[in-house]
């Protein structure tokens, strides 16, 4: 388990963008992912009747339409104790194997850091 104080600022940035991106939109999860360039890419749960996305796999597919070559971390913050398999695929896909998931509760304090294997 990693505390949250003890995170790269980087790190504790894009959990603080979940956090606030799951908070302002009232949704059950909130993710953001830091790409090669620093650059970062958040987004909240998409449950429309025609499209079902998980905050992850949503801010993974930001990057993807963005430009972004790779994954350097990704951020999840949800009431959930684990990070669905599919979200660590999708993060996978982009980041490799080694990429860290971190795992975070509403309040921000990250339960576990998994790598996207």
């Amino acid at each position: 388990m990693t505390e949250s104080n003890a995170l790269d600022p980087d790190d504790r940035k894009i959990v603080t963008l979940a956090r606030s991106a799951r908070a302002r939109n009232g949704v059950p999860e909130g993710a953001a992912v830091r790409d090669e360039t620093g650059r970062t890419y958040v987004a909240g749960t998409v449950a429309l009747e025609s499209l079902r996305l998980s905050a992850l796999r949503t801010a993974v597919a930001m990057a993807v339409a963005s430009g972004a070559k790779s994954l350097e971390a990704a951020a999840v913050v949800t009431e959930a104790e684990s990070v669905a398999a599919e979200d660590l695929a999708a993060v996978r896909d982009l980041g490799g194997a080694g990429t860290p998931v971190l795992l975070a509760g509403p309040d921000g304090a990250v339960r576990l850091t998994v790598p996207a294997e």
